[in-house]
């Protein structure tokens, strides 16, 4: 994405305008991706952090015309903290994604949670928002966070797939809020779906949606498989079953893929083929 600069306004599509946020990282990619749905009036999906380069890159893109709404897929600090900035100027009201005040630890492979978004709308599975020659439908996709939301735009069959799907990368789930059992389960919710193309919330836009989707189950299916063939042939901790499962992996993401191994562990553990014991997880006999 080097000829996508940050605070450029890339038109993807006549409906829809993608501006990069300056936050490049190895749990970001390029950097936060906000999408501006409309013409004349608009809606802003995930304005990103509170950058101030960034959001006067939302004001130029908006260039004076109504926003009907500030549209949030979930509330990690690389998606939600610009809201308040951008409501402040626009007047919009904040709509998405729930809230909810949980107290997590500090072993988190992703990036944390923004604890003053504050939406004036929350939305549930399938319903709308509409502005002139578009409409917002939110999709409940929990997993890689309990309030996770997709919001597909009929007009022209896109998704706005958030952290759920992205082309550059598997997604973090991280528990306790992240669920790998919700994650599974949302991605066959999309796989049932005929959505032509996913704008996601870092990366490229992903022109075969459905492909990526059957590969992203068979990925996960993959990595349990791993992991029970691991505890079959002693217990272990989840730092030796990553050093295994990830070999290569840049040493900054090991966090993530740890809590990720969590995440699977959990769900085996509920369905009863794993037990834990003290640090060490093993085969249920």
């Amino acid at each position: 994405m080097a000829e996508h600069p940050t605070g450029i306004p890339i038109q993807l599509e006549p409906l829809v305008v993608r501006v990069l946020a300056p936050n490049p990282s190895p749990y970001t990619y390029t950097g936060t991706q906000t999408h501006i749905v409309g013409t004349t009036d608009l809606a802003v999906i995930d304005p990103g952090p509170d950058d101030p380069a960034h959001i006067a890159a939302l004001i130029r893109a908006i260039d004076g015309r109504p926003v009907t709404a500030i549209v949030v897929t979930h509330h990690h600090r690389d998606h939600s903290p610009a809201t308040r900035p951008l409501q402040a100027i626009t007047g919009a009201p904040i709509v998405g994604a729930a809230p909810f005040d949980i107290e997590y630890s500090s072993a988190r492979g992703d990036a944390s949670f923004d604890a003053a978004y504050a939406p004036d709308r929350v939305m549930a599975d399938g319903d709308t928002i509409t502005g002139q020659g578009w409409t917002l439908a939110a999709i409940a996709t929990p997993g890689h966070t309990s309030n996770h939301l997709a919001f597909a735009l009929p007009e022209t069959n896109a998704l706005f797939s958030g952290d759920h799907v992205m082309g550059w990368s598997t997604t973090i789930v991280s528990p306790p809020d992240g669920d790998m059992a919700a994650y599974m389960t949302s991605l066959e919710k999309l796989m049932s779906r005929d959505d032509r193309v996913y704008y996601p919330g870092h990366g490229e836009a992903v022109e075969k949606p459905q492909r990526l989707v059957r590969g992203m189950l068979g990925h996960r299916k993959q990595r349990e498989g791993q992991i029970l063939r691991l505890l079959r042939s002693e217990p272990q901790p989840i730092g030796r079953m990553v050093a295994q499962m990830y070999v290569g992996l840049d040493a900054r993401l090991t966090p993530a893929a740890e809590r990720s191994v969590l995440a699977h562990l959990y769900d085996l553990q509920n369905r009863g083929l794993v037990i834990e014991e003290g640090e060490t997880w093993q085969i249920k006999i």
